[in-house]
């Protein structure tokens, strides 16, 4: 603590990133600060403090600073370091879903329509789709009315034969260069005025085919029909009456009870409600940081409305000026007092408080299940470190072919996908899983000491999938590597024992304890994950001898398909018409890989 002292003697007083560290040098806060020298001093001071704050501030071993430019540059790093740390007192959106959209092409010349998940530059979006509206209903209406493209069909100089949906009058291909770019950005155009919210006569075509479809007796067609008009109807009862149809906005609220907090976002496209979404978060600072955090991370995976609608407590001039300076746009903050975006704030803290109370009892035992779990382990194993970041490991083969292994890691007691790694085995002849599992932690802990660290940093525990054996191979590695500071242990399945490398003895966990669960976790998400790759690449290498023995599917074309459906039960299931729609492909080749499929499989 004398040392903390001295160094707060030192801070500076410019703007820049604070980064708290425990006893064992984990990262456990980070953040910004306009002055360095008032901010951080706050935390040692003897006042009164939240019961978070006081619980981070007690396991504050050291700190050090970073000075930026400005507070938005501090801004931007604390959240740079923030995902990569991923640290325990900051706010972390880990149960942040991911709406679809649908993104339009505007930068080609023939733009289309799909459906995405991931947003880039050089597309316009739409959405996100929540609330029980599917983006598959929305596309073929826009597919149905317009009779735009809704796939992903490169298109070049040379024309292409024209797909099913050319014929069956729901595109115009312009893959076969039937339309001209003027008529069908025509077309285009009036697809995203409906997608912006103008409904247009869409309602008045889709009953008038409706009808058509019932008077010629395709009563499946016409109850397609009736299904997308009732999907218009239920996106129209979620128009805002009192919002211009132009409102784009996103409405945050947050509210805590000085221990746990709860974030609301309620999303208003073109005047209407499209759904909200609520994540539970913990945090260690001010209300006011914390939705400020917490909007910069959501809005670096989620587009940025025209306006956000926000507490009092929001740094609204700072968010401005940063999505101004960093994205490139310029966003309204309000911050209502009266009429309806009042009332819009005001239902979502109602939806935040409600969440938050409903949800105490599930992050207390989220928190058994994984910190909480995190710290028996240490206890019950007697490691000399806090087991922060997990790594298990796993092979996967059937008679040592296509031999694959697989490395999830854990932070804190729950998975951390981007983390995820996976191996194709190099090295080892047959079914050898002590070699192969040799192999790929040969190539996992080259990484350490090198400038791949930081992508790949070191592990407080690895964790084997296997018994006495597997371990033993494990330690071979570690010991000819010189390895040291990683405790190392494996999980049998038969009957969840652990063996440690302290021990010829192994150690039986309670079947109830959270700390058993968490083994168990981690253990079938290694084994999901290394069957997954396995399958993967078992069924590509299937499906590319399989479509060697069909005529007229050269090296080209094999690649074509394989890159479409990459899997046997995919293009199984895949009709005539999507077959065709492969480049190179056509109907009448589609037509015999379709009747060989049903031939031979």
């Amino acid at each position: 603590m004398n040392e903390i002292r001295e160094k707060l003697k030192l801070l500076p007083e410019n703007p820049g990133v604070y980064v708290m560290l425990n006893a064992d040098g984990n990262v456990i806060y980070v953040g910004k600060a306009r002055v360095l020298k008032n901010r951080v001093r706050q935390y040692f001071h003897s006042s009164p403090k939240q019961e978070k704050v006081a619980a981070m501030v007690a396991n504050i071993a050291d700190f050090y600073y970073i000075i930026t430019a400005s507070e938005i540059d501090a801004l931007s790093l604390e959240n740079t370091l923030i995902k990569k740390y991923k640290p325990k007192y900051n706010i972390l959106l880990k149960d942040d879903k991911t709406y679809p959209y649908i993104k339009v092409t505007v930068g080609e010349k023939y733009p289309s329509f799909s459906m995405t998940r991931k947003l880039k530059k050089g597309s316009r979006y739409f959405g996100p789709y929540m609330g029980g509206v599917r983006v598959k209903d929305v596309l073929e209406i826009v597919n149905m009315a317009f009779g735009v493209r809704i796939c992903t069909t490169p298109i070049g100089d040379k024309p292409k034969k024209p797909c099913l949906n050319y014929h069956i009058h729901r595109c115009a291909a312009p893959c076969a260069h039937l339309i001209s770019p003027e008529e069908y950005g025509e077309r285009v155009r009036a697809a995203l005025r409906f997608l912006g919210g103008e409904d247009g006569n869409v309602e008045q075509l889709l009953r008038e085919r409706m009808q058509a479809f019932a008077e010629a007796e395709e009563f499946e067609s016409a109850l397609d029909c009736r299904n997308k008009l009732e999907m218009l109807s239920k996106i129209s009862l979620k128009r805002i009456t009192s919002l211009n149809q132009s409102v784009d906005a996103d409405v945050i609220a947050y509210v805590s009870n000085n221990l746990y907090a709860a974030v609301n976002v309620l999303i208003v496209r073109g005047g209407i409600m499209q759904g909200a979404s609520t994540f539970a978060v913990e945090n260690a600072s001010s209300d006011g940081e914390a939705l400020t955090s917490f909007a910069v991370q959501y809005y670096s995976r989620h587009p940025v409305p025209g306006e956000l609608i926000v507490q009092e407590a929001f740094e609204s001039a700072l968010v401005e000026e940063y999505f101004r300076d960093k994205g490139g746009k310029a966003v309204e903050i309000t911050v209502p007092k009266q009429g309806i975006r009042r009332r819009l704030l005001d239902m979502a803290e109602k939806n935040a408080a409600e969440y938050l109370e409903k949800s105490i009892d599930k992050i207390r035992h989220k928190e058994d299940m994984t910190v909480n779990a995190c710290r028996r382990l240490q206890e019950l194993l007697g490691l000399s470190r806090y087991p922060r970041r997990m790594e298990c490991y796993d092979i996967s083969n059937i008679s040592g072919v296509d031999k694959v292994g697989s490395m999830v890691v854990f932070i804190d007691g729950e998975a951390d996908r981007q983390s995820y790694r996976r191996f194709r085995i190099r090295t080892v002849e047959g079914a050898n899983d002590f070699a192969s599992l040799q192999e790929v932690l040969s190539r996992r802990l080259s990484k350490l000491g090198t400038e791949e660290e930081e992508r790949f940093p070191k592990p407080d525990l690895v964790i084997i999938d296997g018994g006495k054996g597997q371990l033993s191979a494990v330690k071979e590695i570690f010991d000819r590597m010189g390895i040291s500071g990683i405790a190392l242990i494996s999980l049998a399945k038969r009957e969840e024992e652990v063996f440690t490398l302290h021990s010829r003895e192994s150690i039986l966990l309670d079947k109830r304890d959270y700390c058993l669960h968490m083994l168990q976790r981690i253990r079938d998400e290694a084994h999901r994950f290394a069957i997954t790759f396995f399958r993967n690449i078992h069924s590509k290498q299937s499906l590319t001898s399989l479509l060697t023995e069909i005529p007229g599917v050269g090296k080209i074309k094999r690649k074509a398909l394989i890159g479409a459906f990459g899997s046997i039960d995919r293009m199984m299931h895949a009709d005539r018409a999507e077959i065709a729609a492969v480049p190179g492909i056509g109907d009448t080749l589609a037509a015999v890989i379709k009747q060989y499929f049903e031939d031979n499989l």
